[in-house]
C-alpha cells in the first residue's frame, strides 16, 4: 500500500520552514497507517527548529533517525500521545545539540528511554563523551506512569533548569535522579542549574535529605503525595523560595498545619529549628547549618539582601468570602466542557488604579509576559481579564461549534470563531512572508491549540454574549480601560486545576505589585523588562500604608449547582505568600 501523503511536510520543505505544528487528531489516521510512527518525510526537514505533534492517540513511536536528521531542533513538543520508552529510544538516540525544550507529558512512559538516563540501561554518551542534550533547559514528563528516574539524566542534560514530573507514580524524590557521589562526574555537581522541580500528585513516601544538593533550587512542588515527614535538610537549600507540601499527611501536625497556610520561609525556619522535641545538641547543630547556609547565600550572590527587600515590600490583599458577599458572582460549567478545556478558576479583584501614567500599558504587558512564562506560551493555561462593570452575571463556561460561536474580538468586529481563526491564519502567513520569517509571532502562535476540536470553549454572560474565547481572545465588550477599577479574572487550562490556581496566584501578585507602583506614581520602576518579573517586587515605598486590594471569592459550579471549585480557598495564594500578605 502506498504511503499516505503529507501535504504539510511538502509545504514545510518547499517553504524551508523552521517551525511545524501538526494537529494530532487531524493526522491520526495517517500516523496509524504508517505503523504508529512519525512519517519518514519529516526527517527531510533539516532546518526545522520547532516541532509539535500533540493529542495523537495513534502515535506510539518516533521512528529511527530523528536526532540525526533534525540537528537544529530546539523545541520538541509531543504531549498527549501514546509514546512509551521503546517508542522514544530509537528517535532520541544520538544527540540533539540545540534542543532546549522537550515536552513528553501525557504519554505512556513507565520508564525513561536510555537517551534520557533511563534506569534500565545507562545512556550512551555522544562521541567524545559529550552529553546527549547539552542545551536542554526544560523537560516535561508530567502525566505519565514513571515509577523511578534514572541517574543518567544529570549527565544527559547537565543544563536542565525545569523538571516537571507531576502526575506519575514516583515513590522517592530525588530518588535515582542524583547519581552516587563516586559516580557523579558532572562538572559543578548534578543539576547545577535546576531551579524548578515539580512532582505533585505522585506516590512519594520519602523526600530525601540529598535534595539540598541542588544548589539552584528555587521552587519545589510535592503536593498530594504520601509524605509523613519533611527533612530538615530542606532548610539547607540556599535558594529555595517557593515550596508546596499541601495534601500530605505529615506526622507532625503542627507542621502539617503550617504547610497549608504559612509562608515557605516560616516552614523552613521551623525545619531548621528542628521542629518540636529537639534537644540542645540538636539545636546547636541546626545553628551551625544555618550559618553554613547564610555563608552559601552570600557566596551565591546575596539572596539575603533579596529576603530583606521581600519583607519590606509586603503587599496586602483582603479576601471577601462568599458568605460575606451580598451578591457573589457564580460561574456555571456545562457538561460538554470536560472534553475540550475542562479547568477554570475565577475571582473578582477590586481596588485597581490604571489611570496614572502608563499603568494600563504595563498591566497589559505584564499579562503578556505571564502568558509567555508561567503559562508556557499558553500551552498549559490562558489568562483573561475583564472589566467587572461590563459583565452581565451569571456566567456560563460552555462549548459551541466553530460555525456557531460568535465573538467581538479585541479591536475587531463580531465574527464567527471559524472565520476568526481562518482570518488570523491568513494574517500570520502574510506577516511571515512580509518579514521573511520562518515562524509566526504574537496571537497567531496559539491557533494550533484548537486544531482538531469539534467544539470551542467560551465564557458566556447572562445575555448570551461570548466574553471570552480561550485560548485565543477576550471580547471587546469587557475590555480593560484606564477607568477600570474592578476586575474579573479568569484562568483556563486543559492540563490541570492546580495549574489554573498557581497561575491565578501569580497574576494577583503581579497586579498587586503594579497597583502599588501606580498608586505611588512610580510606574517606571519595576518595568516589564526586569529580569524576574514574576517574583521580583516592584520598587515600593514600604513606609506608605496602602489600602489592601480586595479579592472576592467566585464559585464555579456544575449545571445542578454542585460546587466544582472555589477561589481563593484557604489554601490558595500560598505559592506567592513570601511577597503577599493575605487577610482572610
Amino acid at each position: 500500500m502506498a504511503a499516505a501523503a503529507w501535504p504539510e511536510l511538502e509545504a514545510a520543505a518547499r517553504e524551508r520552514r523552521r517551525e511545524l505544528s501538526l494537529p494530532g487528531a487531524a493526522v491520526a489516521e495517517r500516523v496509524a497507517a504508517g505503523g504508529g510512527r512519525l512519517p519518514a518525510a519529516l526527517l527531510a526537514l533539516p532546518l526545522l527548529q520547532s516541532l509539535e505533534l500533540s493529542g495523537c492517540a495513534a502515535l506510539r513511536e518516533l521512528g529511527p533517525g530523528l536526532a540525526a536528521s533534525l540537528p537544529a531542533l530546539h523545541t520538541l513538543v509531543l504531549r498527549g500521545n501514546a509514546l512509551g520508552p521503546a517508542g522514544l529510544g530509537a528517535g532520541l538516540s544520538g544527540t540533539l545539540p540545540a534542543l532546549r525544550i522537550l515536552d513528553l507529558s501525557g504519554n505512556g512512559l513507565e520508564a525513561l528511554p536510555a537517551a534520557l538516563g533511563g534506569a534500565a540501561e545507562p545512556p550512551e554518551a555522544a562521541p567524545g563523551g559529550a552529553p546527549a542534550f547539552p542545551q536542554l533547559r526544560s523537560l516535561n514528563l508530567s502525566g505519565n506512569r514513571l515509577r523511578e528516574m534514572g541517574p543518567g539524566l544529570a549527565r544527559a542534560a547537565p543544563q536542565l533548569q525545569a523538571l516537571l514530573l507531576s502526575g506519575n507514580r514516583l515513590r522517592a524524590l530525588p530518588g535515582g535522579l542524583l547519581p552516587p557521589p563516586a559516580a557523579a562526574a558532572v562538572p559543578g555537581g548534578p543539576f547545577p542549574l535546576l531551579s524548578r522541580l515539580e512532582a505533585a500528585d505522585n506516590e512519594v513516601e520519602e523526600l530525601g535529605a540529598d535534595i539540598a544538593v541542588l544548589p539552584a533550587l528555587k521552587s519545589l512542588d510535592v503536593a498530594n503525595n504520601r509524605l509523613r515527614e519533611l527533612p530538615a535538610a530542606l532548610a539547607d537549600c540556599p535558594r529555595l523560595k517557593e515550596a508546596n507540601f499541601r495534601g500530605n499527611q505529615l506526622k507532625d501536625k503542627r507542621l502539617e498545619k503550617m504547610v497549608n497556610g504559612c509562608q515557605t520561609k516560616a516552614i523552613l525556619d521551623y525545619l531548621r529549628a528542628g521542629g518540636r522535641g529537639k534537644g540542645k545538641a540538636e539545636s546547636t547543630r541546626e545553628e551551625a547549618r544555618k550559618k553554613k547556609r547564610e555563608k552559601q547565600q552570600k557566596k551565591d550572590g546575596g539572596d539575603g539582601e533579596q529576603d530583606e527587600v521581600e519583607e519590606a515590600s509586603k503587599l496586602l490583599v483582603k479576601v471577601l468570602h462568599v458568605s460575606e458577599n451580598p451578591a457573589p458572582l457564580v460561574v456555571r460549567v456545562s457538561p460538554g466542557i470536560k472534553d475540550v478545556r475542562p479547568f477554570i478558576v475565577c475571582c473578582v479583584l477590586k481596588g485597581m488604579n490604571l489611570k496614572p501614567g502608563n499603568a494600563l500599558k504595563r498591566f497589559l504587558s505584564a499579562q503578556t509576559k505571564l502568558h509567555e512564562d508561567i503559562c508556557e506560551k499558553r500551552t498549559v493555561a490562558t489568562i483573561a481579564t475583564h472589566d467587572l462593570q461590563l459583565i452581565k452575571a451569571p456566567l456560563m463556561y460552555d462549548v459551541q461549534p466553530p460555525d456557531t460561536l460568535k465573538i467581538t474580538p479585541l479591536g475587531r468586529k463580531e465574527i464567527k470563531a471559524k472565520d476568526l481563526l481562518r482570518q488570523l491564519q491568513l494574517e500570520a502567513e502574510e506577516q511571515r512572508k512580509q518579514k521573511k520569517r520562518q515562524s509566526v509571532s504574537g496571537l497567531h502562535r496559539y491557533l494550533q491549540l484548537l486544531d482538531g476540536k469539534d467544539n470551542y470553549p467560551c465564557l458566556v454572560d447572562a445575555e448570551g454574549v461570548v466574553i471570552s474565547f480561550p485560548p485565543i481572545t477576550n471580547s471587546e465588550k469587557t475590555k480593560i480601560r484606564k477607568d477600570t477599577c474592578d476586575l474579573f479574572l479568569e484562568v483556563t487550562s486543559d492540563t490541570s486545576l492546580q495549574i489554573c490556581k498557581d497561575v491565578m496566584d501569580t497574576l494577583i501578585l503581579k497586579i498587586a505589585e503594579l497597583n502599588r507602583s501606580a498608586l505611588e506614581n512610580k510606574e517606571d520602576s519595576g518595568s516589564d523588562n526586569e529580569s524576574d518579573a514574576l517574583c521580583g517586587p516592584a520598587a515600593l515605598n514600604p513606609s506608605q500604608n496602602a489600602q489592601p486590594m480586595v479579592v472576592e471569592q467566585v464559585r464555579v459550579v456544575d449545571t445542578d449547582g454542585n460546587l466544582k471549585v472555589l477561589y481563593p480557598s484557604k489554601t490558595d495564594l500560598s505559592t506567592v505568600s513570601s511577597l503577599l500578605t493575605v487577610i482572610r
